[in-house]
């Protein structure tokens, strides 16, 4: 079975390629700045890791597939400002030019053979109570094979 932190480190280097802002994982990114390592200015996208499915052989085979689900989080100061990263993520992950992937998931030693947007905030994003920040969740999955 292809072992987990490949996908997620890949899916967080295409997020933040289609993106053009950093993306964390687990936590809020941190950019190299004038003192060290900074918390990155907004808006930017939180990669978490979510239960995953497996099918095939067994999975102490090495040829089980294994479908690992993700949570994408867009944060920003404004609505408009999730939104616009929201539809930067969902092109880089699911989006398609002539029939193919528009963006490349290179995983070392796995092949990605299906994607899936499985959730989307639909436009909704949550504020927060004090109002200065905004989020707007997303959910994929992305299926890999040993290559």
């Amino acid at each position: 079975m292809t072992a987990r932190l490949p996908v997620t480190r890949a899916l967080a280097a295409l997020m933040e390629k289609t993106t053009g802002r950093p993306c964390g994982i687990g936590e809020l990114p941190r950019v190299e700045g004038k003192s060290g390592w900074e918390l990155a200015d907004s808006p930017y996208t939180i990669l978490d890791s979510l239960p995953a499915e497996f099918g095939g052989p067994p999975l102490w085979d090495w040829h089980a597939d294994a479908a690992w689900s993700y949570q994408i989080t867009s944060v920003g100061e404004r609505g408009d400002q999730v939104e616009w990263l929201a539809d930067r993520v969902r092109s880089g992950v699911v989006g398609r030019t002539d029939g193919r992937w528009a963006h490349d998931l290179l995983i070392p030693e796995a092949r990605v053979i299906d994607r899936e947007l499985t959730y989307d905030a639909g436009g909704e994003p949550s504020v927060s109570a004090a109002g200065a920040i905004v989020s707007y969740v997303q959910r994929v999955t992305i299926t890999v094979t040993p290559a």
